[in-house]
């Protein structure tokens, strides 16, 4: 049946043009699904682009809605390995695309909308562990398995849990997981071999679903809520996670497995875990003092939220805030526990199943649960539109005029009616869980400013507070850290930032005493919760880093490469396993690259000095990781042929300026003298050999383990670019630098600096680099090559926005560019900009004043990327970059106003766009006269 016979409503275009626009993409359709289209692209961009990559495809699709969905569903769990990863990227947009128009459309319920979005995550995690586990298998990795076992997965099972477990996924959602293998498939002495396989396994599962590529992503994947996830592997043993649950399994994850279903892998061994751990989840003696706790966080939710006044709209949390999404779930789930373990039929994992469930044991009333199941599903509507608009995450109400009005045409209603039936929606169901949920204790002390439920009912399991010192001692700091976290402007980020740092700690008497007796410890993270949204993001899951902080060596002075690399070689020593290597690698890293945002949040350090510190952490890192990767790859293929090879960085980390989010561009080259290949157990030839230690590496820095990734690696400035070899021999690069090189390869080279190597082979490039760069160039056919360049910048990639100082007419690659012309002109070696542009005037492409003007507004602008790239990895506006931010670059910047910044930016890309656009199109003042 076609979509178009299923309608009963249709979105309105916020942007009539934009909507005509990609309409008119795809002719085929009819008036109907026409207008629902440019309803759609209208309002969203993120459909937009959705219906201008699939335009070929969407007419026949919404033919036959369910149809289309099933076919996707079937091809996607049916994936092969090869292309895994563009498959099941297309498909998450198809699924998107299908989903998002039949239920802006009215043609798909909610349950439907969000069965919909979960089936194709179930679908995509089958695809993407059994491609993980098939690689183990044909290695031979997994102890007496073959391809048949895939059938079941040998015995491992991804379990889903939060809204993916109740088949409620959001457009926008990630997919929290827990992996499992069941160990009685195995005999002892297998296990250690078999599980480190499964990790290996659940490891290429989650890059897959999670890396970003330019086909996009297919979930992110968040596998901490399996027990105890800061010391356990991120697939374990079903015996050892019920031992966990049987002996310190929490409330929290109690609640969390109401709603865990196996969607992948060993159905029934999952479903025997599930059923062996029903006692933890379902108790018949329930803690209800525990319950009481619980309900009296929320009262205090409600305390921080309202403060006695009403709701009111603009930047409403529609889950978190009063009357929200998590108001009626935390009610279902309570309920559910109370009574879940004499009742089974209570047992439902979805919200409004489970209200009903509820009702029809007599445990709330039916008229209130329809009241709340007609309120959750608007809640959840209304969410779903809010995350349509940009694929974003997010579960806040517009806070302008215009975001309503583009919310208001996505749900084809009139601003005015839909904002009175939301404010009327939040206040009944804030005033039901009033009535319904037992009051507070009476506290004469100023009551405790909570955010968020279940982040505050696990606090008193973390290991910090399990003595009875530590608590009291918390208890004393509860209340004043609490009303700092909810004073902040960003307070449920702040709480979780907090809650992890509070959960990694393995002892809290001694920490909880230093913040009793140095507040100022608290007020560092408060600070860096509520003005970096990246810092923080990154101390809640992180929580480790934080010990660097108490550490009485946090603030000392920096020690430059030198000093760190034999710290980082200390650590790394330290460890047996190469995998352990990587790891404290890469906890170390962290720690120094959470220092630096640190000490230029505070105001420490200056953009400029920060950018040194995280080019030295990069190059230190790079320093010691490259012999730990070699000697890795040397056990089984034999130490390096010839004189081995060197990493060479370029552009940023070639020049000793990184920032908080630099990826790392690298050449790696090889000199292997007279061999023809290596000399190990499995001996390679020389151009394989490093060619695959060259991939090594890469994984070492990317691979997403258990600590994250080290860096983002790009080799596109290789010879011959992503058509050339990841591995370059002396010789051939010798050779394709001298006769092949473009003008602007040449420019790169005077920002490329050896980073980790032979010093004898670095040496030798560091020489042929500079005579290459000294040689004599004609000033106009390298000035028209950077047009060129420049020409080619500005079509791939237009400025997102005021704040993009990167990208765009007089900004920084734009300078870059002319002061890389400016050193390959005069000879100059050095990478820097500043000598660059100095060297462009010695050329005569500029003059003395228009140097000095390009040199202050590129260090206006490098010092505004520097911050931009610490407060968040988006563009950054006035708007979002909240008060905390905006005080931040005021102060930095001397600028009265973040109006009067703005004007001051775009002053200066006119002006600086003027100067280059004169020197380029001129050839300078020499003929420019």
């Amino acid at each position: 049946m076609s979509l178009a016979s299923l309608l009963t409503r249709c979105p309105r275009p916020f942007d009539p043009d934009r909507g005509r626009e990609v309409a008119a993409a795809v002719p085929e359709l009819g008036p109907e699904l026409r207008a629902l289209v440019e309803g759609a692209a209208g309002s969203s961009p993120y459909l937009a682009g959705l219906v201008e990559k699939e335009t070929l495809w969407l007419a026949e699709a919404l033919t036959q809605p369910d149809h289309t969905l099933t076919q996707l569903l079937k091809s996607s769990a049916e994936a092969g390995a090869d292309g895994l990863a563009p498959t099941l990227r297309q498909a998450k947009r198809r699924v998107a695309l299908l989903t998002a128009l039949a239920d802006l459309g009215g043609a798909w319920s909610l349950e439907k909308v969000t069965g919909a979005l979960t089936d194709f995550a179930d679908a995509a995690c089958q695809a993407a562990l059994r491609a993980g586990l098939a690689v183990q298998i044909r290695r031979g990795k997994l102890p007496g398995k073959t391809d048949s076992d895939l059938k079941d997965a040998a015995g491992m099972c991804v379990l889903a849990m939060g809204k993916m477990g109740a088949r409620e996924l959001n457009y926008s959602s990630d997919i929290d997981l827990i992996c499992l293998f069941d160990e009685r498939r195995f005999d002892p002495d297998e296990f250690y071999d078999a599980r480190s396989s499964f990790v290996r396994a659940t490891r290429a599962m989650t890059a897959t679903l999670s890396e970003i590529t330019p086909d996009g992503y297919v979930f992110r994947t968040d596998l901490r809520l399996r027990p105890d996830p800061a010391v356990t592997p991120v697939c374990i043993a079903m015996e050892a996670a019920e031992r966990y649950y049987e002996s310190l399994g929490r409330t929290w994850e109690r609640a969390a497995y109401i709603k865990a279903r196996v969607a992948a892998g060993d159905q029934r061994a999952g479903a025997r875990f599930l059923e062996d751990l029903s006692p933890f989840v379902w108790r018949r003696h329930l803690d209800f003092a525990a319950i009481q706790d619980a309900h009296d966080m929320r009262l205090a939710i409600r305390q921080h939220k309202g403060l006695g006044g009403p709701i009111t709209l603009p930047g409403h949390n529609m889950k978190l805030g009063r009357g929200g999404i998590r108001e009626i779930e935390f009610f279902t789930q309570t309920r559910q526990l109370i009574a879940g373990g004499r009742d089974v039929d209570l047992r439902r994992p979805g919200t409004v199943a489970g209200l009903h469930a509820l009702a029809a044991k007599g445990w709330v009333p039916q008229e209130t649960v329809e009241m709340l199941s007609d309120h959750y599903v608007a809640h959840r509507t209304v969410e779903h539109r809010l995350q349509m608009v940009h694929d974003a995450q997010t579960h806040s109400l517009p806070r302008n005029g215009e975001g309503f009005d583009r919310l208001a045409c996505l749900m084809d209603r009139e601003r005015n009616a839909l904002e009175e039936e939301l404010l009327a929606r939040l206040q009944q169901v804030h005033d039901t869980m009033e009535q319904f949920f037992a009051p507070s204790k009476p506290d004469p002390a100023p009551v405790e400013q909570a955010m968020q439920s279940d982040v505050h009912a696990r606090w008193n399991s973390y290991p910090a507070l399990r003595s009875e010192r530590s608590r009291a001692i918390f208890e004393r700091l509860r209340p004043d850290l609490l009303a700092r976290l909810s004073g902040s402007a960003r307070p449920e980020e702040a709480l979780l930032a907090f809650d992890g740092f509070l959960a990694g700690l393995p002892a809290g008497v001694q920490l909880f005493s230093l913040l009793e007796a140095n507040p100022h410890l608290t007020d560092l993270l408060i600070d860096i919760t509520t003005t970096s949204p990246e810092l923080a993001q990154y101390l809640s899951r992180n929580a480790g880093v934080f010990d660097a902080v108490i550490g009485g060596d946090f603030f000392t002075d920096w020690p430059g490469q030198a000093g760190l690399e034999p710290l980082l070689r200390q650590r790394v020593k330290a460890e047996a396993d190469y995998e352990a290597q990587l790891d404290a690698v890469r906890r170390w890293s962290k720690e120094w690259h959470f220092r630096i945002g640190v000490h230029l949040l505070r105001g420490l350090i200056a953009p400029e000095v920060a950018s040194r510190q995280y080019a030295d952490l990069a190059r230190a890192v790079l320093t010691v990781l490259w012999p730990a990767v070699v000697a890795q790859f040397a056990i089984r293929h034999g130490p390096p042929p010839g004189r081995g090879a060197v990493v060479l960085g370029m552009g940023s980390l070639g020049a000793g300026h990184l920032n908080a989010g630099s990826d790392l561009d690298l050449i790696m080259i090889y000199d292997p003298l007279d061999f023809e290949a290596s000399t190990g157990d499995k001996p390679l030839a020389t151009r394989p050999y490093y060619a695959r230690l060259t991939q090594a590496l890469i994984t070492a820095l990317t691979a997403p383990m258990a600590q994250g990734r080290l860096y983002a690696a790009d080799m596109r400035l290789r010879p011959s670019g992503n058509q050339g070899p990841v591995a370059t021999s002396w010789p051939a690069f010798q050779s394709y630098q001298r006769e092949q090189a473009w003008v602007w390869e040449h420019l790169a080279l005077t920002r490329a600096r050896v980073v980790a190597g032979p010093a004898d082979l670095a040496a030798d490039i560091e020489a042929f680099r500079q005579e290459l760069i000294a040689l004599p160039r004609d000033k106009a056919a390298v000035l028209s090559e950077v047009v060129d360049m420049r020409d080619r910048l500005r079509a791939a990639k237009a400025p997102q926005g005021l704040w993009d100082v990167k990208n765009g007419a007089g900004r920084l690659q734009e300078i870059e560019l002319l002061a890389q012309a400016g050193g390959l002109l005069q000879g100059d070696a050095s990478g820097s900009i500043a000598s660059g542009l100095a060297a462009a005037v010695a050329a005569g492409v500029l003059d003395d004043a228009s140097g000095q003007a390009l040199t202050a507004h590129y260090a206006f602008y490098f010092r505004v990327h520097q911050l931009a790239r610490l407060l968040s990895d988006q563009p950054l506006s006035a708007e979002t970059v909240g008060p905390a931010g905006r005080v931040l670059l005021t102060r930095i910047f001397e600028a009265e106003s973040m109006d009067a910044l703005e004007t001051r930016l775009s002053d200066s890309y006119a002006a600086s766009a003027a100067l280059l656009d004169t020197a380029l199109t001129t050839g300078g003042p020499d003929e420019g006269g």
